[in-house]
Parts: structure tokens; C-alpha cells; sequence
């Protein structure tokens, strides 16, 4: 079995799309390829995950992918997640299970944020989402309440401040290849979260190739 190595926020549209292809082009070349995650926190550079911004992406971003199903915040204001550093924590602890645990629960909270506008800054929407797809709670609960994946979230984020990491998202391939958020090519009409993204498949073949070269 081989890695890939996924550096992304939770919150960044780009990477689900980015992850999506992925996870897409693996089922249909049929080749044992694992994703591990890891941490590119955005609200560590930026402050506060601002919502216009992260709308007007979805919307952008969707119209490359319908089927990903981007949906605008559609629960009160005041549940948005400004924050996903505990969600981050939890994939991070859910590789004590295994690493496709972990994918799965990266997959799984990114579809509630995006498509049920789920609050998954909260702990109990963590592991809600976790009691869903079949992770053991109790032990991811323990994780989260000791702390104990913390320490390397904030490791990845010292890695994430170097020119290690371009930003999210970001794929490293067991050779060393990497690539930063592959396949689309975006610009802004206006100014960042006041104008309007327009976004362009740009190479709809680089899923397929770095999953042979992963292989």
C-alpha cells in the first residue's frame, strides 16, 4: 500500500474538490492508495475562517463539480464554524485506527460542513459525524479530551510555515513530488470575498497520473 500525503484545511473548498477527484480516480483504477492527512490550517495565517469568502468559493467551485453537491450556510449565522482546529484534531487522532479511518472522517466532516451545513467545530458534531461512518467514539473521544493530537497538528503547522507547503491543497507523493492544488485554475472578479471567483479545469488527467506514480 501507498501514501499520499494531503496538506488542507477543512474549510478550503479547493481541497475538497482537489480530494474528491482523488478519492474518484482511485475507485475507478482500482489501485491501493491511502490518503494522509495532514494539517495546513488557514485560520493559523488568517484569523477567523470568514464565511463571504468560503461562500463565494463554493459557489465558484461548484459549478466545476455539481456533483460534489457545495452548498451555501443555511443554519443560523451564529453556528457557522470560524473555527475547525478540534475537527483538525480529530482526524488526526482517528489514525490511532488506522489511516483510512482517518480519510473517512476527513471525508465525512468535510460532506457536513459542505452539503448539511453542520457545525463541525463542535465536539459532539465531531463525533456525531464519527458514530456515522463507523469510527470508535469512545476511543476518538478520549483523544480529543487528553489532547493527545494536538501537538502534532501544531507539528504540521511549523512544517505548513515553511516553503515545505505551498498551501491547501497540497499533495507529496512517496517519491517527493509535490503539488499544490493541481487541476484548476482560479481568478477573482473584484476583491477577494466581496467580487467573484472564476474558476477553470485546468488538467482534468493529474488525479490519474499521481495515483500511478503513488502506485
Amino acid at each position: 500500500m501507498s501514501t499520499i500525503q494531503v496538506w488542507s484545511d477543512l474549510l478550503c473548498p479547493f481541497a475538497h474538490v482537489a480530494i474528491h477527484r482523488l478519492r474518484v480516480a482511485r475507485e475507478q483504477l482500482g489501485v491501493d492508495v491511502t490518503l494522509d492527512h495532514h494539517t495546513f490550517a488557514l485560520e493559523l495565517f488568517n484569523g477567523p475562517h470568514p464565511r463571504p469568502g468560503t461562500d463565494s468559493e463554493a459557489v465558484g467551485l461548484g459549478q466545476l463539480e455539481p456533483e460534489l453537491g457545495f452548498r451555501l450556510w443555511t443554519q443560523p449565522d451564529w453556528t457557522y464554524p470560524s473555527t475547525v482546529l478540534l475537527a483538525a484534531e480529530a482526524v488526526h487522532a482517528a489514525k490511532e485506527q488506522g489511516l483510512r479511518a482517518s480519510e473517512e472522517l476527513d471525508h465525512a466532516l468535510r460532506k457536513a460542513f459542505w452539503l448539511e451545513s453542520r457545525s463541525i467545530a463542535h465536539r459532539q458534531v465531531i463525533l456525531d459525524v464519527a458514530t456515522e461512518i463507523g469510527i470508535d467514539t469512545t476511543a476518538l473521544a478520549a483523544a480529543l479530551d487528553d489532547g493527545r493530537a494536538r501537538a502534532t497538528m501544531m507539528a504540521d503547522h511549523a512544517v505548513a510555515t515553511t516553503d515545505a507547503v505551498q498551501g491547501s491543497p497540497q499533495f507529496v507523493l512517496p517519491d517527493g513530488t509535490s503539488v499544490h492544488n493541481p487541476g484548476i485554475t482560479v481568478r477573482w472578479e473584484g476583491p477577494f470575498a466581496e467580487g467573484y471567483p472564476i474558476a477553470q479545469n485546468a488538467d482534468p488527467g493529474w488525479a490519474e497520473r499521481l495515483l500511478k506514480q503513488a502506485a
